[in-house]
């Protein structure tokens, strides 16, 4: 057996490894009784000292290191195989066992405390437990290296390349393109979206929500839905992926968009090549890849006219007499409501990125100490209120509404505002690729998107950097451009049209 494939054989089964360690998580958020947190959180931390042991041991640097010996073709799947795991291998062996162990077992119990601190609106609950998450994670950061920019850092570990400086130009980039729109919307014809707040019975809607998964490609043979505090979208394996929702019976889109949501999410772990299986190679290029496949299907396919052409009809009979009085031009200019919202998740598309704008701004300070966590609820309201114009009536909905710090996860919010700028940029190269793809769309036949995603941006899996792919893909870096594109076009259209039709009658 030559050295490259004893370290893939290596390597498979710390990815069984990490399969069972990614059980655990989706357990203790679905399922795991609350009195069950320590002992979880001591499996976690051993199975996290298990797996940063046994990659960045002697045996992996040395097989690591013949394997590169032998030598392989430029661009080959073996060289990127090797460029990817050099990279992860480098950056791992700078970090202490003991810390990534620490971390493990912190965030397994700061989950919990997050849960009760958001149930009771008692930010001083989450305060201790967060001081302790930002430390490690700082001391993650200087491990990992900086140039005298820790949140760089952090931020490298989701999205592998990018620098703090490069996510904050083009996020003024979109900040400039979206607030002109706002203004522009705050002068159209007003939506009503009062029959999204109507009574909705949670098992149709779970029954709902997986009806229209399915119909867009989520494989409910290799997956299954779940409910959650806060949904996520967890990949076991590609063949065991596992997304959750969380459902109001008197706020529609709460289920039903966040399902879609994750389903984008599932469908990217889903559309990993089957031949890269428990190699390196199988995994998502970054989080904002990620996060563009479930931005995609959920606001241009999910929020468009032509999906509520299809599934509209559907939805009334899952929900008799409820929309009943509600005709489709109503209910897609409800779906598609712009309103300055307190929460993220649940945040239309034209003010969503204002809320990470706000989030990427408060993290660089809390990581670099600027901003003392107990003064984080005060800052959080005077950003909301800055961006947004509101301010949260209780932390609950303020700062503690968000799962990812009760996770250490600090420069992981950058990804969703970039990710939700890739989702148009990749629909509208799809779309110039596939000239029959509108046709397919407006059938309500989501293979042909599915498919083109599948080739371009699934299969691949790790193969390249995310800029890289990008790359290949568009021929052009990330842009905002498609994005600002899209939203113009779309709401303006929406709160205009009918002012312009009401002009054509008189």
């Amino acid at each position: 057996m030559s050295a490259y494939e004893s370290l893939l054989e290596r390597l498979s089964e710390l990815g069984h490894l990490g399969h069972a360690a990614a059980l655990l998580g989706w357990d203790q958020q679905c399922y795991m009784p609350a009195g069950g947190a320590l002992a979880r959180a001591n499996a976690m931390g051993a199975m996290g000292k298990l797996l940063h042991e046994r990659f960045t041991d002697e045996a992996t640097g040395s097989l690591l290191a013949q394997a590169e010996a032998e030598g392989a073709e430029e661009g080959s799947d073996r060289a990127l195989t090797l460029r990817a795991v050099r990279r992860d291998y480098d950056k791992s062996v700078k970090l202490p066992t003991a810390l990534v162990a620490s971390l493990a077992r912190e965030t397994a119990l700061g989950h919990e405390v997050w849960v009760k601190a958001r149930q009771d609106n008692d930010f001083a609950h989450f305060s201790p437990t967060l001081e302790k998450l930002l430390d490690l994670s700082r001391q993650v950061a200087d491990h990992l290296g900086h140039g005298g920019c820790r949140y760089d850092a952090l931020l490298d570990q989701y999205e592998p390349g990018a620098t703090t400086e490069q996510v904050a130009t083009v996020f003024a980039e979109v900040r400039d393109g979206l607030l002109p729109l706002m203004e522009i919307i705050r002068e159209g014809e007003q939506v009503d979206n009062s029959c999204l707040k109507r009574g909705f019975d949670e098992a149709n809607q779970l029954a709902f929500t997986e009806y229209v998964a399915k119909k867009l490609g989520f494989d409910f043979n290799h997956g299954r839905q779940d409910k959650a505090v806060h949904p996520f979208c967890q990949g076991l394996h590609r063949t065991d992926v596992r997304i959750t929702t969380r459902v109001e019976t008197n706020w529609l889109p709460c289920a039903l968009m966040g399902t879609i949501h994750e389903a984008g999410h599932g469908m990217y772990e889903q559309g990993f090549d089957p031949k890269d299986d428990d190699t390196p190679l199988s995994g998502a290029a970054s989080l904002a890849f990620h996060e563009s496949q479930s931005r995609l299907w959920e606001n241009v396919i999910g929020r468009s006219r032509t999906f509520w052409n299809v599934f509209y009809p559907g939805l009334q009979r899952y929900f008799p007499g409820v929309l009943s009085d509600i005709d489709i031009h109503q209910f897609y200019r409800a779906i598609n409501h712009v309103e300055p919202s307190l929460v993220r998740v649940e945040a239309d598309e034209v003010t969503y990125c204002l809320h990470i704008f706000l989030r990427f701004e408060l993290e660089q300070e809390l990581v670099a100490g600027t901003l003392a966590v107990k003064d984080l609820p005060d800052a959080w309201n005077a950003k909301m209120q800055s961006y947004l114009g509101i301010t949260p009536p209780s932390d609950s909905l303020g700062c503690l509404q968000d799962v990812h710090w009760s996770g250490g996860m600090f420069g992981y919010f950058p990804t969703y505002a970039l990710g939700t700028m890739l989702s148009a940029q990749l629909f509208e190269k799809a779309l110039t690729s596939q000239p029959g793809l509108e046709g397919a769309l407006t059938r309500g036949d989501y293979a042909p998107l599915l498919e083109w995603l599948r080739e371009n941006v699934h299969r691949p899996g790790r193969r390249y950097l995310p800029g890289e792919l990008t790359e290949r893909i568009c021929g052009e870096p990330l842009s905002a451009k498609p994005f600002i594109r899209y939203l113009h076009n779309k709401y303006r259209e929406i709160y205009f049209a009918e002012r312009r039709q009401r002009k054509r009658i008189l």
